[in-house]
């Protein structure tokens, strides 16, 4: 299954990179997921597992994905119920307060058994995962966002 959406949004591409980025937050306004942690977070890439729990039909997932702040972000499986499961996340900067997100996702299903079962549910899902992270970034303040968190380098003095 492929998926491939758009949408043009009132925030700047920072600050929609940060709540596509920010998986830790996940369960406070994508109503199918369950449970999301971070496993590991640098500059360059952010790893997480995702608990979903739609409709009846349980199961974890974990990804780590490459990332480019705040213009890319790659989605890429490490573990869970699918045989393929990648995407890229492309945020095109409009204006100071306005950008253009490009989502697009493969995916399929490892066992028959589970495509038959969740398949549909899982379409329903990335269907609508654009519009869920566009009106998640459009509740954030406008203007210039902070950097998702990362661990910080002790200052070493002046040299």
């Amino acid at each position: 299954m492929e998926i491939r959406r758009s949408a043009l949004i009132e925030r700047s591409a920072a600050t929609t990179f940060d709540v596509i980025e920010a998986a830790e937050h996940y369960p406070q306004f994508l109503p199918w997921c369950a449970n999301a942690q971070i496993l590991a977070r640098d500059q360059t890439v952010v790893a997480a597992r995702i608990s979903v729990n739609y409709h009846g039909v349980r199961f974890d997932f974990t990804t780590r994905n490459p990332k480019r702040r705040p213009t890319w972000l790659a989605v890429h499986l490490e573990q869970g119920p699918f045989q393929r499961f990648e995407g890229e996340w492309h945020l095109t900067e409009l204006a100071a307060d306005a950008c253009k997100i490009e989502f697009t996702l493969h995916y399929e299903l490892a066992s028959t058994l589970l495509g038959r079962v969740a398949g549909s549910v899982f379409d329903g899902i990335a269907n609508t995962l654009v519009d869920a992270f566009a009106r998640r970034a459009q509740q954030e303040p406008p203007g210039p966002t902070p950097k998702s968190e990362l661990p910080s380098v002790p200052d070493q003095g002046d040299p």
